[in-house]
């Protein structure tokens, strides 16, 4: 049975290409999960050269060459080759080898290597990426400061019961709980894959302390099988809002892997070599 992935990291800064690499590995292999956010200028000073990312970005490239205006191609790349390097980290292997795929509902997963799931968010200027090998991960980024009290979000995306919690908070602290409720939302949302076609609505959280949280019904009683999924949300650079949530499906947090373990070996060794003559 399927039991709590337990306390979930803090985000850790990735300030480029370089890493923190092996921090992912380590964090992964202590707590089964791993968050990772950088920013959209210090990538995009490493990223100078898109052409020559074309093997890191895969089946990725022609959806990087139809993108206008500039902002949205420049967030495209830093992103795709963060989420590709946090993978390629995880599993032990060069981004160039991670074959990036997508869902219907466009959420990524890596091709050929359910030893781990993955999600990705950004907003303005930061770019997160989750990476877990105890289940499912979705992750969110909002602006700590976005308007939501008073606002139509307020009305149709939150339920009663998180409506009459947030009645019995100063009105000073609404619009950030606000955020972070629907932070927590679009994360659940992201690790289940229906994105915002699940309605607000139809599931709440209470909030735990100044991080955690809890899943529950509309009307506030706890969900059945709730007590698999953890929760957490964090501030990044003091202007935004990170959260996180993981199901944990009983795979107990294998330290192992490696892309070796899930590939055959003859597989992976023509790949590497296709890789050295490109």
């Amino acid at each position: 049975m399927a039991g709590p992935a337990g306390p979930l990291p803090a985000p850790r800064h990735a300030p480029g290409p370089d890493g923190p690499w092996e921090q992912v590995r380590e964090e992964l292999a202590a707590t089964g999960s791993c968050v990772l956010y950088g920013t959209l200028a210090t990538w995009s000073a490493h990223l100078q050269e898109p052409e020559r990312l074309r093997p890191v970005l895969g089946r990725d490239w022609s959806r990087y060459e139809s993108l206008t205006p500039a902002r949205g191609k420049e967030r495209f790349l830093a992103s795709r080759v963060l989420l590709r390097q946090t993978a390629a980290a995880a599993i032990g292997t060069v981004p160039e080898l991670v074959d990036l795929a997508y869902h219907p509902g466009g959420r990524p997963y890596v091709r050929g290597c359910d030893q781990i799931d993955i999600s990705l968010s950004h907003t303005e200027e930061v770019l997160v990426v989750g990476v877990t090998s105890r289940g499912r991960i979705g992750v969110d980024v909002e602006l700590a400061d976005r308007r939501m009290a008073g606002t139509a979000s307020e009305t149709q995306g939150y339920t009663t019961f998180e409506l009459a919690r947030l009645d019995e908070e100063p009105a000073s602290r609404r619009n950030d709980l606000l955020v972070r409720l629907w932070t927590l939302k679009e994360a659940y949302s992201k690790a289940l894959g229906v994105g915002l076609r699940f309605r607000f609505t139809e599931f709440g959280f209470a909030l735990d302390g100044r991080r955690g949280a809890r899943l529950v019904q509309p009307d506030g009683e706890p969900v059945a099988g709730g007590s698999a999924w953890s929760f957490a949300t964090f501030g990044v650079r003091s202007r935004y809002v990170v959260s996180l949530a993981v199901f944990d499906a009983g795979f107990g947090g294998s330290s192992d892997l490696s892309v070796d373990t899930a590939l055959d070996e003859g597989l992976l060794d023509t790949l590497l070599r296709a890789t050295e003559r490109s």
